[in-house]
Order: C-alpha cells, then sequence, then structure tokens
C-alpha cells in the first residue's frame, strides 16, 4: 500500500500495472491522453487529437516487443472489487534498438496525478521486471529538449544524458531529442 496526499488529505491507494489492449482500453488511454493537456499543449496543439489511443494501439500491435502498460490505482484500497482507475501508461519496446536494451516511449501521468510519486512508483515496479526476467542490460529514451519536468523525472530515477540528439519533425515544428540512458 501507498500513501500519498490528494488536496492536503491522506489516502492510501494501491498502484498496479497492467497490459493494454486497444479492443477493452481505447476509450480510457483516449481520456487519459485528454487528462494530460500539458502534454499535448508542448507540441502547441489545442489539445489530444481525436483517435490518438487507436492509433497508438495499431502502432503497438504493428511494432515487434512493443507494450503499452496502464498505471492503474484502485478506487478503494482495501476492496478491490470497487475498481481502479487509469491514471497512466508506460509505452516501451524490448530489445530496441539494440539487443538487451528497452526503449521506453513515454511515461504519463494524469494532470490530477502528477507530483505525486506515481510515475516514480510504476517504474519500481516495472524496473525489476526489465532487469529479471526480461534480461534488459539497460534502458533508453529521448525526451524533447523543451520538456524540462521530463527531464527532471528521468534523472530522479537515474537516467543520464548520452550527448546523443536528434531531431524530429512533428506538424510544422522540428522537435530537439535529447536521449538518455540508464545501466544495469
Amino acid at each position: 500500500m501507498q500513501s500519498m496526499s490528494i488536496n492536503g488529505m491522506q489516502a492510501v491507494h494501491t498502484l498496479s500495472l497492467t497490459p493494454l489492449a486497444g479492443e477493452h482500453h481505447t476509450d480510457a488511454l483516449q481520456a487519459l491522453y485528454q487528462a494530460t493537456p500539458d502534454y499535448w499543449a508542448m507540441y502547441n496543439w489545442p489539445g489530444v487529437p481525436a483517435g490518438r489511443a487507436e492509433k497508438d494501439f495499431q502502432a503497438v500491435a504493428e511494432t515487434p516487443g512493443r507494450t503499452m502498460l496502464g498505471i492503474v490505482r484502485r478506487l478503494h484500497a482495501t476492496d478491490p472489487r470497487a475498481g481502479a482507475e487509469l491514471v497512466g501508461l508506460v509505452d516501451f519496446r524490448l530489445h530496441w534498438p539494440t539487443p538487451q536494451t528497452v526503449y521506453i516511449g513515454m511515461v504519463m501521468v494524469s494532470a490530477i496525478w502528477q507530483r505525486q510519486g506515481i510515475g516514480t512508483k510504476a517504474w519500481r515496479l516495472l524496473e525489476p521486471w526489465f532487469r529479471q526476467p526480461a534480461q534488459m542490460q539497460k534502458a533508453r529514451l529521448a525526451v524533447e529538449q523543451f520538456n524540462h519536468p521530463g527531464h527532471q523525472f528521468f534523472s530522479r530515477i537515474g537516467f543520464q544524458l548520452t550527448g546523443e540528439s536528434n531531431r524530429l519533425k512533428v506538424g510544422e515544428k522540428f522537435v530537439r531529442l535529447l536521449y538518455m540512458e540508464k545501466q544495469w
């Protein structure tokens, strides 16, 4: 059980990770995307594009080794029958771009749950699995140069800048990606 403060009140919630599948989770993922307006604003988009979750699930299905895990929290800490809600997402690809490397495509947490340690707790659940049994030797990711909260988050959980960067065209805008890695 994990304790976190919500609007000054202490609440206890259990977090877990669950595989997401388009046939079951498209609406929930689209709602999560809508609950993260700052992410889309970084790209100067007015909001999440319609059908984005469906498009992302299709890309996952077409990409070997790629998985989306939902970060879910119980609605009632002691009663799992009360249900759970999707509060975040971890998108990754095993053995890419090299063998025994996991590439982290995204860690996203709903705006109302950000800065409460949920991303860190999700990483702590997932990282041991990457090491054993998945037998990954390092994790790699790219963070947008202007995504200061993302850079800070990944630095706090042990990622370091590699010195590599790349430019990517997103819509009409070019974005500089900074690569980070964590070795095990």
